[in-house]
């Protein structure tokens, strides 16, 4: 069981938060305090932990991942990534201005931007708490005093490091997501800033959802917020995630990273909406460590972006564990979502299961899952369900399952269908007065409705409505 104190925790002493040396901005845009030149070297990663003020041994976890990131090649499987130039990436952008706990002071670009995405209005009628992240600083962070009483703790990643420094430590990209887990994991622990901490202590059930919402607006930008989530013994959570950014005609990369841990009988709900922009490549890291009895249900949703590599992962290892993942994706012309999940049983009676629903209208997507059940986790089982819909001539859809079972007294199910719109279907509600592309939406809305459901009400609303803006023009 972890503890944690209501006063702030110190490990390791601090280097003072020095003020940036430079200011770059141009006419137009919103200002910055800080933005780095493109590339990525040991020099940029002090600079980043010398601006947030960090402990040393933070600094040092960067440039171990640092090390990882240079020696490790670029994956050679998945989407394609040749036009995604690391070299002339900028890594680290500040715009100007601190955090603040009230919406009336942020500065008014930024607030307009948090504003036209519903942010504050949901806060107000919805949310136990909210952080809004702009580029690589938290803008606004807020937790309702209900909840801090009660010993929770919702603060920026930024802030949680220098403040609950035993609790990050112990957690931060350790057993989790290591940087050696991939090229991008490294990246991420090399360059992350911002994000999200949320610890909930043994037995609090936080009955209102947390938001985080991530934008990106930098041209040729990345980001890297970090997102840590504790959930301790008998405790409960629902925390949602956005994510979005503009158009622009040079590439961006996101490389989040989400760590979550599940206590022992504890439940946590993590809900991802991601519509970041068609020139983005979003190659996220998901992943949580589930105790005995524990659950964790996935809902995610990913539309936009040109590239997508994400597959939440759940490692069931503790007796009676349990994982639900569901999952829609959009891939519009010229847009590839390679999306899925994975599942590992490493405890006995774990229990898992996998829905994915995804729309190929102009595009490709593909799922690829993962199932592993291990020697020990006997008595497991695992069902895993992938729908695709194709919408046009030009869209294309895979399946690519992987399935492992070290244990004869398991059970793994695999059920995958691809199908195209019927003309009998759209004939059908054509006749009813709609037209080609009202009955499409029509018939698109049912085969998502499922999972639609499962979200709350006016994040429902939000995604269906993505949704209808994508399949604009997708018909014919």
């Amino acid at each position: 069981m972890v503890k944690v104190a209501r006063k702030k925790i110190t490990t390791a002493k601090a280097r003072p938060f020095v003020r940036p040396r430079r200011l770059l901005s141009k006419p137009g845009q919103t200002k910055n305090r800080y933005k780095a030149a493109p590339g990525l070297d040991a020099a940029l990663v002090r600079e980043i932990s010398r601006q947030k003020g960090e402990p040393d041994w933070m600094l040092a976890k960067r440039l171990a991942a640092l090390e990882v990131y240079l020696g490790k090649p670029m994956p050679d499987w998945g989407v394609p990534l040749e036009g995604l130039d690391l070299r002339r990436l900028v890594y680290f952008v500040r715009p100007a201005a601190g955090e603040a706990r009230r919406w009336e002071d942020v500065p008014t670009d930024i607030r307009e931007t948090f504003e036209k995405l519903g942010i504050p209005e949901a806060e107000r009628h919805h949310l136990s708490g909210t952080g809004a992240q702009y580029d690589s600083d938290v803008v606004y962070h807020r937790l309702q005093e209900e909840w801090a009483n009660q010993g929770v703790v919702f603060q920026n990643m930024d802030t949680a490091v220098r403040e609950h420094g035993d609790l990050v430590r112990r957690h931060f990209m350790s057993e989790c997501v290591p940087p050696t887990d991939h090229k991008f994991a490294a990246l991420h622990g090399a360059v992350w800033s911002g994000g999200t901490f949320i610890y909930i202590p043994p037995g609090v059930k936080v009955t209102l959802p947390f938001q985080a919402y991530f934008r990106m607006n930098a041209q040729r930008g990345g980001q890297f917020e970090h997102t840590l989530i504790i959930v301790d013994e008998g405790a409960e959570a629902t925390y949602i995630e956005g994510c979005s950014a503009p158009r622009y005609e040079q590439s961006a990369l996101h490389a989040g990273c989400v760590e979550l841990f599940v206590r022992r009988g504890a439940k946590l709900r993590y809900i991802s909406i991601e519509n970041w922009s068609k020139n983005t490549f979003n190659l996220n890291t998901k992943r949580a460590l589930v105790d005995e009895r524990g659950t964790i249900e996935w809902l995610s949703g990913n539309l936009g972006s040109g590239r997508t590599m994400l597959y939440p992962m759940s490692v069931l290892r503790g007796a009676e564990a349990r994982s639900d993942s569901l999952g829609i994706a959009f891939a519009g012309p010229g847009q590839i979502q390679d999306v899925g999940a994975k599942v590992i049983h490493a405890a006995p009676r774990t229990a898992a299961s996998v829905r994915s629903k995804s729309i190929s209208a102009g595009g490709r997507s593909i799922f690829r899952g993962l199932v592993r059940i291990m020697p020990g986790a006997t008595e497991s089982a695992c069902r895993v369900q992938c729908d695709a819909l194709v919408v046009g001539a030009r869209s294309e859809s895979a399946t690519y399952p992987t399935v492992i079972v070290d244990n004869a007294a398991s059970e793994v199910a695999h059920e995958a269908t691809v199908g195209r719109i019927g003309e009998e279907q759209i004939f059908y509600l054509m006749s009813r007065g709609l037209t080609e592309e009202q009955a499409t939406r029509t018939v698109v809305a049912g085969f998502v409705d499922p999972i639609i459901k499962k979200l709350p009400l006016e994040y429902a609303v939000e995604l269906q409505r993505l949704i209808e803006l994508e399949m604009t023009g997708s018909v014919g």
